[in-house]
């Protein structure tokens, strides 16, 4: 099972998004696991639940070159969630960007 974690600053609208995407992979039978974190606990998740992808939300996107900066070596796919997904709250979208994520990282 893939897990797609969700990073913002506290974790409320990201939470929103990470169920709607989970309800989309449920019912594709994608076997993936996505979650919604606040993005000061990123190096303790990726230590403990190592995520196969992250995804920041935009409200924190000035932290994307941070995150890389500190765990790009991880090779763990990063990156920024696209606003007008994000604004639409569109879950198949960003599953799909996800999912892409992974498979590109192989």
């Amino acid at each position: 099972m893939k897990k797609i974690y969700l990073f913002c600053s506290a974790g409320m609208s990201t939470s929103m998004l990470a169920s709607k995407m989970q309800s989309v992979a449920d019912a594709h039978n994608v076997p993936v696991k996505v979650a919604a974190h606040p993005h000061n606990k990123i190096g303790e998740i990726i230590a403990t639940d190592r995520p196969d992808c992250i995804l920041l939300g935009p409200q924190v996107k000035y932290m994307y070159d941070e995150t890389v900066a500190q765990y790009g070596k991880e090779n763990i796919p990063i990156a920024v969630i696209d606003a007008g997904d994000y604004g639409m709250m569109d879950g198949e979208k960003v599953l799909k960007t996800a999912i892409k994520l992974i498979k590109n990282n192989k």
